[in-house]
């Protein structure tokens, strides 16, 4: 069902290109132009993202990346996401007469996995040298960047609890205490020196391409940048989301212990597509799940802005979700029925919970039969008997992605870059956390810790508890799809717990619309709340249902009517979606690309 698109989708033959920032997609294709492939091009994009978009992403964030390998014909998960610091105990938590971990400050830290997730990436899958893209990120920081209104509009949120609480932070992005100019140069002049030390001693030990990623890792997890982060948490006591000061817990021995995983992801057949997510550590495998539900609809002829459609997607979203709650979290700790979920017979038995009304409760199924357990708001709930039975519970007014809080922090949020090149090869990544607004800037280094700890649970019955060393249930979740066996798909977007649900959109309107990938980004887009947020204060909004404003009015009214509780954003207020395709033709592979409109920052490149 094509339609008006706000810009062409892009396609050619050489390479492709999209991500959150414009200046990232030009830096990607550069690098593909200069004879790189995608995973070279996306270690680039990963780290001038972390320079321009400081709200949305930082050097001490984390960075999941998927890679498609063409040679070797095989996909895995680089999963840049840290685990909780030694430190980092339930009890340590309760003794401080804390119930949730604060969404701000430095107790939320996890070990920051983004620089060894692109590190690992470039020595691991790319061809050419660290200094070669570290280059334009370091060049950016160094003499400067156009800001963009919405880092303005973070600083100017927070600029009196800089100055009051946070000077480190004052000093970095309030310039002689005046906020920064939108659409000016601004500098981090720490940032910079921090990746010409990186350079510096990654370089002294002579040697390969190899040998010099493995010392600038080092200088990060093992050396100076370590050392930086152990002070800074041991020294200093920082006003956090819970309305007090906490020291950090994060230690260089945490940093010095850590290394990213790579791992098999977790996939899906889907109508001739293989559609591949992370694991259970993360949100991912709830896109999975929700293709699982719709396989029993006919999808085909229904209209993508109107209720029947919307309606089958919402209420098998807040199935999902509620197993997201239950199920997920670090395989390496807990048992994640992950093959039971996927399940034609699970599945089959779900899905009759989908009725004509909307939802109002959260239900978690019993996969093997096991018995769930779901946390909201620091309050236990209690499933009632039968696969899928209506969960009990006070549901309150819930939050967006990740925090608000009375002390002026504001929300931060996350990137996005999808890449294939011309010979196959495709990565899909989604940085985040590091956030300038969520934790004080380290001086010597210039960037902050991450806060993605606030996703774990202070309750040791539930699977995404907080544990030492084991990973918080991220949210950030990119996405690739072979079909028939091939290389076809990266796509992805920002948006916390609204990712999983833009993406299948996405993809949805592709597959069964006929939409191109820039009318599939450009069509009116919904999403629910009803589970409860991954982020402090871990609020729901039982049978809610954001939709576009541009979503017809008559659509409106039917859900509302169907007991959907119905609310409008803003006429482009949904995730910020990209996607690159690969397609076969008889005259040879053509690709594609497009890129979201909305926030006035997203664009796809290629040729």
């Amino acid at each position: 069902m094509p339609g008006f698109t706000t810009r062409p989708e892009i396609r050619g033959t050489f390479g492709v290109v999209a991500t959150t920032h414009w200046l990232a997609s030009s830096v990607g294709m550069s690098v593909l132009e200069r004879g790189g492939n995608a995973f070279d091009a996306a270690v680039a994009v990963g780290l001038i993202l972390q320079v321009v978009e400081p709200h949305l992403n930082g050097p001490l964030g984390e960075a999941p990346i998927l890679v498609w390998d063409q040679k070797k014909r095989e996909a895995r998960m680089i999963c840049g996401q840290g685990g909780a610091p030694q430190a980092a105990t339930i009890a340590r938590f309760k003794s401080l007469g804390l119930d949730l971990i604060p969404g701000t400050g430095l107790l939320a830290a996890a070990v920051p996995g983004a620089f060894d997730a692109w590190m690992r990436l470039l020595r691991d899958w790319g061809t050419m040298p660290l200094a070669e893209l570290i280059a334009p990120a370091l060049g950016y920081a160094e003499n400067g960047y156009p800001l963009v209104a919405r880092i303005r509009e973070t600083i100017a949120t927070v600029s009196e609890m800089f100055r009051r609480e946070w000077p480190s932070s004052a000093v970095l992005y309030l310039p002689g205490g005046n906020l920064p100019e939108a659409g000016k140069l601004f500098r981090n002049t720490a940032l910079a020196a921090t990746y010409r030390r990186v350079l510096e001693e990654a370089h002294a030990g002579g040697g390969g391409r190899e040998q010099v990623i493995d010392r600038a890792r080092d200088a990060w997890y093992r050396g100076f940048v370590a050392e930086a982060i152990d002070k800074f948490c041991r020294t200093q006591k920082v006003l956090d989301a819970s309305g007090r000061r906490h020291s950090g817990l994060m230690t260089a021995d945490d940093m010095a212990r850590w290394q990213v995983p790579v791992e098999v992801p977790v996939s899906y057949e889907y109508r001739g597509y293989t559609v591949l997510k992370g694991g259970p550590w993360s949100q991912g495998p709830v896109l999975l799940q929700q293709l699982a539900l719709l396989q029993g609809f006919d999808l085909d002829d229904t209209d993508p802005t109107g209720p029947d459609f919307i309606h089958a997607f919402v209420e098998c979203a807040k199935l999902a979700y509620a197993d997201r709650e239950a199920w997920y979290g670090d395989p390496d700790f807990v048992d994640v029925p992950m093959t039971a979920l996927l399940s034609p017979a699970y599945n089959d038995a779900r899905r009759k919970l989908v009725g004509e009304r909307a939802s109002l409760e959260l239900q978690p199924g019993r996969p093997d039969g096991r018995e769930p357990y779901v946390l909201f708001g620091g309050a236990d709930v209690a499933p009632a008997a039968g696969i899928g039975e209506p969960t009990t519970g006070s549901l309150g007014g819930g939050l967006g992605e990740p925090t608000t809080s009375p002390l002026g922090m504001v929300a931060g949020d996350t990137c996005h870059l999808d890449i294939i090149d011309r010979w196959g090869n495709m990565v899909s990544a989604t940085p985040s956390g590091g956030w300038l607004q969520s934790s004080p800037a380290i001086p010597e280094l210039g960037f902050c810790l991450g806060t993605r700890m606030q996703i774990a649970w202070l309750d040791d019955k539930a699977q995404s508890s907080l544990q030492p060393g084991k990973r918080p249930r991220s949210t950030l979740s990119p996405g690739l799809a072979l079909k028939d066996g091939e290389p076809y798909l990266a796509f992805g977007t920002p948006g916390g717990d609204g990712q999983d649900q833009w993406s299948l959109q996405l993809f949805l309107h592709h597959v069964h619309h006929g939409m191109n990938l820039q009318e599939a980004i450009d069509c009116p887009e919904f999403n629910t709340q009803h589970f409860p947020s991954s982020f402090y204060p871990r609020a729901a909004e039982p049978g809610s249902l954001t939709l576009e404003g541009r979503m017809p009015e008559a659509t409106q009214h039917a859900l509302a009517e169907r007991g959907h509780r119905v609310r409008m954003g803003d006429t482009w207020s949904g995730g910020r979606l990209t996607a690159c395709a690969r397609e076969g033709t008889p005259d040879g592979v053509v690709l594609k690309a497009g890129a979201n409109p909305r926030g006035m920052q997203t664009y796809a490149v290629g040729r």
